[in-house]
């Protein structure tokens, strides 16, 4: 069981210099991110004007990711984790200026943004395990969940915070050359906060083999609770991408323009943060599972009245609902991934589970690309949602398990370790 010499302190987190040092940097890096993502959206959708296009830009962010997963998880526990993290940060800042200098030349067709943002998309294949497998390392293990639950709030005010200011700047210079050099220096300040993180290097395994590449995949399948938590978000997420198909709602159903853009993709982070905020002070201590089947199936219920809905305030109100539900299952599954992971796997679990987030996330925004060039946008996000509600419902029957998970914080399930593996455990928790 983990105590808590906290106690009551909700923000127990920050006493540490280097989750002090951190956070800011990783807002930083998402608010670029999301400018970015702001950007090249209207930018694409200006130039081609079918919905199918946005959905290419989540394929190229997402299949470097599928193809380099094993790799970068595997590099992530060889290699110290910050390194990989400082290289990682200075090539999105590369991939920023690629996008103005190709914006400045002029653009007659999509193809160069293409490539940066396959780029872009090699690069976040290795950030993302050795981010997710950073964060452990900056606090004490009894102190992990309320690390956890804060840095999911900050990353969901860097959701808020970027597209505002992508679409802000976008709206008010009508070029999207601004927003991406102030995306290259978002970047390029990360770079150097992270620099002044001092944390001890991860430990080098043993050998390398076939079978310690995999062990990621093996761990997850061999723990039925990590399956069916990834698992569910992997499907639900992939169906209700309502997200990716923003621009067409801001210009054509809505008409609120750029600007307008902007807010609509910064609704569900100000769900998602208010929502973190509550589970940072309140973690969830009795019937942990259910309630994450059950807000991942109002997530489903809301994307459902979002796609169908022609007001603003309305849109803006499940867009904040979808952000709120969806920010229950993030905590959750991130919780008990990180907790139950010996540290020398964290980096091939951590890929794993960012192939299952990317699916989710990129493949949705393709998926949602071509069911709106087929049956249309609104239909093919109320599918989407609708889709997400049975995804629930199966899953509560495929694994009961993760139904029943009661206490998440401070009574983890006993997870399936494998025998080395759980003595290495016991041995760092005491």
């Amino acid at each position: 069981m983990l105590k808590n010499p906290s106690g009551s302190n909700s923000r127990a987190a920050f006493r540490h210099r280097p989750f002090r040092y951190y956070i800011p940097a990783r807002f930083l890096i998402t608010v670029a991110s999301e400018m970015q993502a702001v950007a090249v959206a209207w930018q694409i959708y200006d130039l081609t004007r079918r919905p199918l296009d946005l959905g290419l830009v989540g394929l190229a962010q997402f299949l470097p990711g599928i193809c380099l997963f094993l790799v970068a998880g595997h590099v992530a526990d060889r290699v110290p984790r910050q390194k990989i993290l400082q290289v990682c940060w200075a090539s999105f800042a590369v991939c920023s200026l690629l996008l103005f200098a190709f914006t400045l030349h002029g653009l007659s067709s999509p193809l160069p943004i293409y490539v940066v943002i396959l780029l872009n998309g090699f690069v976040r294949a290795f950030n993302a395990p050795a981010s997710q497998a950073f964060v452990p390392l900056l606090v004490p293990q009894e102190d992990f969940p309320n690390a956890i639950a804060w840095s999911s709030s900050i990353f969901q005010i860097a959701t808020i915070t970027g597209p505002m200011l992508g679409g802000l700047i976008y709206g008010l210079t009508g070029r999207p050359t601004t927003v991406f050099a102030s995306s290259a220096a978002a970047y390029t300040l990360a770079f150097v906060l992270l620099r002044q993180v001092h944390v001890a290097a991860v430990r080098t395994p043993g050998p390398t083999s076939g079978r310690t590449v995999l062990e990621g995949l093996s761990f997850i399948w061999r723990n039925k609770i990590i399956m069916g938590a990834i698992s569910l978000d992997l499907f639900a997420v992939l169906l209700g991408g309502a997200v990716a198909l923003l621009p067409v709602y801001a210009r054509e159903i809505l008409k609120i323009g750029a600007t307008g853009l902007g807010i609509l993709r910064c609704a569900p982070g100000v769900g998602a943060v208010l929502m973190g905020m509550v589970m940072a002070h309140w973690p969830l201590k009795r019937r942990a599972g259910l309630i994450m089947l059950w807000c991942v199936f109002a997530f489903g219920v809301f994307t459902v009245i979002f796609g169908l809905s022609h007001e603003l305030w309305i849109s803006l109100f499940m867009l904040f609902l979808i952000g709120a539900s969806d920010s229950v299952s993030v905590i959750v599954r991130h919780t008990m991934i990180q907790l139950s992971t010996p540290d020398e796997m964290r980096g091939r679990v951590s890929a794993v589970n960012t192939v299952f987030i990317g699916a989710s996330n990129e493949v949705g925004q393709f998926e949602s690309g071509i069911t709106a060039q087929w049956f249309g946008t609104v239909p093919a996000v109320v599918i989407g949602g609708v889709g997400t509600m049975v995804i629930v419902a199966a899953w509560s029957a495929l694994f009961p398990k993760l139904r029943k998970m009661d206490n998440l914080l401070p009574d983890m399930p006993v997870l399936d370790l494998p025998e080395q593996s759980a003595r290495e455990a016991g041995a760092a928790a005491d």
